[in-house]
């Protein structure tokens, strides 16, 4: 797992486990059991959970998420990178090097 150096759009993400999620008013909502906070991801950060049920690199998420949504694409990372970041951060997914 990827703590100690900056994330860069190359590393693969996926969630991680022991966490119970939930739709609620289209935004998700999240439980960690491994250290009992609740959290809430909203709109974008829902869609963003939902892609990484399966290992998926960051530059994968960005460009799902400008075909999705009007945003410029250094937007994008910046605020994609920032939020895996904080998911990394708090133990709630798997950040991994990418393989070549």
């Amino acid at each position: 797992m990827v703590k100690t150096q900056p994330l860069s759009t190359t590393h693969i993400v996926s969630q991680g486990e022991g966490n119970i999620v939930s739709d609620m008013d289209g935004e998700k909502v999240m439980l960690s059991i491994q250290n009992g906070r609740y959290y809430n991801l909203g709109e974008i950060g829902g869609v963003i959970w939902d892609q990484i049920k399966t290992p998926t690199s960051i530059d994968q998420l960005v460009n799902s998420l400008l075909t999705q949504y009007e945003v410029d694409q250094s937007g994008c990372e910046e605020q994609v990178t920032s939020f895996i970041k904080l998911l990394n951060d708090e133990g709630l997914i798997k950040v991994e090097e990418a393989t070549t």
